[in-house]
């Protein structure tokens, strides 16, 4: 464990980086203190790449012992989406041992204040950024990512957000004075004079739930916000994605400690195979707070159920790009298929349904027939993933069987544009690769709606055709309100669709991307500038990041005394 750090210390550190968040979320514009590259790890005290998969390497097959209370027995089972079996081992906690042994520690917490709060998170955000390339290959062998992604977005991309949330919560903590004097003349009577105390306190403890495909992305900003907000914060890791977040919780306790805090302030709830403990935590009277990632069904039975707690889920949605006209035709293909194979499509942001007019688009290659479009779309697929090597580090590997399933069955579902192919990756020969399948559909047929109009998590998309771009935009805004959308596209040179698009996206509280030919993708967002999601729509009930991500975590309890 590293020595004690004094509230001094840990200001003078992390402060000037706080600032530079709260500065960034104010103006909106493009930073990040955490480096994207590999190569800038490796010196002052941050592992290279060499040090983190040994790092990694020496994790498998062992005890990963966080001396929680309450621990009465161990669990283990996760097998990397790529073929190994990590064989780490975790504590499997009592929860009526556990609990009480979280909430203790908070009344010092709640003491300590905003900003001792929010510096020290930094400092755990820190610890874990300076072990990036271990939790790239704990990220990668969790989640199925490619190393570079899992480098990247289970890093300093992840952390980014982490950091983010910290600075809302700052900002929603600090808006209220610490303390106020207040006077009320009464004429030739003496005034009325009270002196007021505010101190933002903690709901209680927060049940962050973690999921499999992003473990630290969607799981950082739940955390932080709560720890940031003077929650304690049990985590429940998804059982096939355990070790990112059991190695963010060892780093929050050493960190905790290290500051004079009691370390069962952050914990871990690892579940044995089949033990289903998320829904017995979520109803528990002691969880006040609950952060969800997953599917609509259990996101819809936490928000119907869990009624002691203030519930965030981030769910699923039907993700739709409306194709009117474009005028970088190569541009917004190629920028779509980069899309659609970003880690086998199996994001929540992954575009899934392209609406493309039967009569065809505009575009600077002159018009171009829905068939062509389609077929173009998979062209474009397939030069972008031909090359095996760079098939699997855009792919990764598919996650679970489910995704597996789903893609074999879409091909049966209408017209196949592009077909799905397995692909080969020599170094991991186990794992389930596959590149996208695209379907074309009638947006007229009702059997062809019941396939676009559902989900279909991973990497199948539809081209579905429809009777004019004004047809487009009264699906797209069906499909939002009915299924939701973390992430709408639009390709159009027409000013009126354009505007009828947004119009949509306003009303049904959808975020919009318009005319991405570059290098920005839909499913892409960057931390202090982008909201992910709105919390507005059926795919999300809140939003990474904004003031509402963090404002109901606490409440504000005044004290007044006569002056």
């Amino acid at each position: 464990m590293a020595a004690e750090l004094t509230a001094h210390e840990l200001i003078a550190q992390h402060r000037p980086t706080l600032d530079q968040a709260l500065e960034a979320i104010r103006t909106r514009a493009y930073w990040s203190p955490h480096p994207e590259h590999p190569k800038a790890y490796g010196e002052n005290g941050s592992l290279d790449a060499a040090a983190g998969k040994a790092a990694f390497g020496a994790l498998l097959g062992t005890r990963l012992d966080l001396g929680q209370p309450g621990t009465d027995g161990w669990v283990s089972g996760e097998v990397s989406p790529y073929g190994p079996e990590l064989g780490v081992e975790y504590p499997h906690a009592d929860v009526d041992v556990l609990l009480p042994a979280m909430k203790a520690g908070q009344k010092a917490w709640r003491e300590a204040g905003a900003e001792i709060r929010a510096v020290v998170c930094l400092e755990i955000l820190k610890r874990i950024s300076d072990r990036t390339h271990e939790f790239a290959h704990a990220v990668m062998h969790t989640s199925g990512q490619a190393f570079m992604m899992a480098f990247q977005a289970g890093g300093p991309h992840a952390q980014d957000r982490g950091l983010e949330a910290v600075a809302y919560a700052y900002v929603e903590q600090v808006r209220t004075p610490d303390t106020a004097e207040w006077s009320k003349p009464q004429g030739k009577r003496d005034p009325l004079a009270l002196t007021k105390q505010f101190t933002p306190v903690p709901r209680g403890i927060a049940l962050m739930i973690g999921c499999n495909t992003f473990p630290t992305w969607n799981g950082y900003p739940g955390l932080f916000a709560s720890l940031a907000t003077g929650n304690a914060v049990l985590v429940k890791p998804h059982p096939r994605a355990v070790l990112p977040l059991a190695l963010t919780v060892q780093v929050a306790r050493e960190v905790l400690a290290g500051a004079g805090f009691d370390p069962n302030l952050v914990a871990l709830a690892a579940e044995q195979p089949g033990e289903g403990i998320a829904k017995t935590l979520a109803t528990r009277p002691e969880i006040r707070i609950i952060d969800y990632t997953g599917s609509t069904s259990f996101g819809d039975w936490l928000e119907a159920n869990a009624r002691q707690a203030q519930v965030y889920t981030e769910k699923a949605g039907v993700n739709t790009v409306l194709i009117d006209s474009t005028a970088n035709y190569k541009g917004m293909l190629s920028n779509l298929a980069f899309s659609l194979s970003l880690y086998s499509g199996q994001m929540c942001t992954t575009p899934q349904n392209f609406l493309i007019p039967r009569d065809g688009i505009r575009t600077d290659e002159g018009p171009k027939t829905f068939d062509e479009v389609a077929a173009d779309l998979a062209r474009s697929v397939d030069g972008l993933l031909g090359d095996d090597a760079r098939a699997n580090a855009l792919l990764g590997a598919i996650v679970n069987p489910d995704v597996k399933a789903r893609l074999e069955a879409a091909a049966g579902l209408g017209e196949v544009a592009l077909a799905s192919r397995e692909v080969t990756n020599p170094e991991f020969p186990d794992a389930v690769v596959r590149t996208p399948v695209i379907v074309k559909l009638d947006g007229a047929k009702p059997d062809d709606e019941a396939a676009y109009m559902s989900e279909c998590f991973g990497p199948v998309s539809f081209a579905v055709a429809v009777d004019s771009s004004a047809d487009a935009v009264e699906l797209l805004r069906r499909t939002i309100r009915e299924k939701g959308a973390m992430t709408v596209g639009a390709y159009t040179t027409d000013d009126e669709v354009e505007r009828a698009v947004q119009e949509v996206c306003f009303d049904e509280a959808a975020q919009l991307s318009l005319n991405l030919t570059g290098g920005v993708y839909v499913n892409q967002t960057a931390a202090f500038s982008d909201f992910h999601g709105s919390g507005g729509n059926p795919a999300a009930n809140a939003a990474l990041t904004d003031g509402a991500f963090v404002a109901n975590r606490f409440r504000v309890v005044e004290v007044r005394r006569e002056a």
